[in-house]
């Protein structure tokens, strides 16, 4: 299921633990990745075959972890910080006007596919909020207006680049 070059990272991986169940997590993290940003169940069982654990066992530890999604993410994928020292700066804020300005609440993708929100506890980047993450790029110290900035150059942006802000 893997293409060659996920599949070379793949064999790494299990070549590293001698208890395959212990590659679990960053094998979710490749099928993920491979699948668009999402896990569906061939690739739960997929995983599983791989660790040797039941897909019961996989889908336990991936709906344990916020970081791994169950439905297909926006092509930007808005990940907002609203922990404590987000919070007192303007996560909060920066979630709403997000929202408003996408027309859609945290857990949800724009009709066109284009965006996502996702509420996030903690993304490591205190000293810098407000923080987002795009995709896998730090978003820092946002204010409404480099939101507006940032989700312009996004919509207009070509299938191929990436989300450099």
């Amino acid at each position: 299921m893997f293409s060659p070059e996920t599949q070379q990272q793949v064999d790494c991986l299990l070549s590293r633990y001698p208890i395959r169940r212990n590659a679990l997590l960053p094998l979710l993290h490749l099928a993920q990745k491979e699948n668009q940003g999402w896990l569906d169940s061939k690739w739960v069982n997929h995983v599983a075959e791989l660790c040797e654990v039941s897909p019961t066992h996989v889908e336990g530890v991936a709906t344990f972890y916020t970081m791994f999604r169950f439905r297909p993410p926006g092509k930007y994928h808005l990940q907002v910080c609203t922990c404590v020292p987000c919070c007192l700066v303007g996560g909060p804020e920066i979630l709403e006007h997000l929202e408003h300005k996408l027309g859609i609440h945290t857990g949800h993708t724009t009709k066109d596919g284009l965006f996502s929100i996702e509420e996030m506890e903690c993304i490591g980047a205190c000293a810098y909020a407000p923080a987002m993450i795009v995709n896998e790029d730090y978003i820092e110290q946002l204010t409404p207006e480099k939101i507006d900035q940032l989700l312009d150059s996004l919509a207009t942006t070509p299938q191929e680049q990436e989300t450099h802000a």
